[in-house]
């Protein structure tokens, strides 16, 4: 029996592609957010508080990628948000490809942040880079505290995590302090935003960070 030792990561053809898309977004004054979650953490209802809150200041555009259905992008596109669906076929996951080709469908014009919905799961998204200038996930507070355990990669590839559901906290069995150690011991410098989008607890300190970056994006 061979052993064929593989000195390249598999994903070299997508990082190339995303490194690429990056700096073109930059060069654009772009920052595109790629947003991150398990299927039903409320990514949909948080990008709709942040619109809500956000689109006085900032043009916000958002990219919905899901295996089927265009729920979500009509949803947003209610808002005033500029919105485009992107279906992946049955992939669990958006790449640098697909997501230049939603953003290219979807147009930059006239747009400061661009948010990239991505497919709900906590496996596959963390795996591939999609050209992003910033990756920000979510756990909500109904999933539990044992979810740093379970998916340590998506933890570890985040800039920002959003805590959401804070609302419900009190009638789930959630150790928050267990959960935020669990966080910071995979990702020390990780920002970390407890928050409720249903109430708006915690949302001024996200837009807050959120508005910060991408000024020093742009810069």
């Amino acid at each position: 029996m061979r052993t064929i030792e593989l000195h390249r990561s598999v994903t070299e053809s997508n990082d190339r592609d995303a490194e690429k898309l990056r700096q073109e977004l930059k060069q654009k004054g772009v920052l595109l957010v790629n947003l991150m979650s398990a299927a039903g953490s409320g990514k949909t209802t948080l990008l709709s508080r942040l619109i809500q809150d956000l689109s006085a200041k900032i043009r916000i555009a958002v990219l919905e990628a899901d295996i089927e259905a265009s729920v979500d992008a009509e949803k947003i596109e209610a808002l005033g948000a500029r919105s485009i669906q992107v279906h992946t076929d049955g992939m669990c996951h958006m790449d640098a490809g697909m997501t230049r080709q939603g953003l290219e469908e979807m147009g930059l014009s006239d747009i400061d942040l661009a948010f990239l919905e991505n497919i709900g799961n906590l496996i596959c998204p963390a795996e591939y880079d999609t050209g992003a200038g910033l990756n920000l996930m979510i756990s909500s507070i109904p999933e539990g505290d044992d979810k740093p355990l379970k998916y340590p990669l998506m933890y570890q590839k985040s800039d920002g995590l959003v805590i959401s559901k804070l609302d419900a906290l009190p009638y789930f069995d959630f150790d928050m302090t267990k959960f935020l150690d669990r966080v910071r011991f995979l990702n020390p410098s990780i920002q970390i935003f407890p928050v409720s989008a249903k109430t708006g607890e915690g949302m001024e300190a996200l837009e807050n960070w959120l508005l910060t970056k991408t000024l020093q994006w742009k810069a």
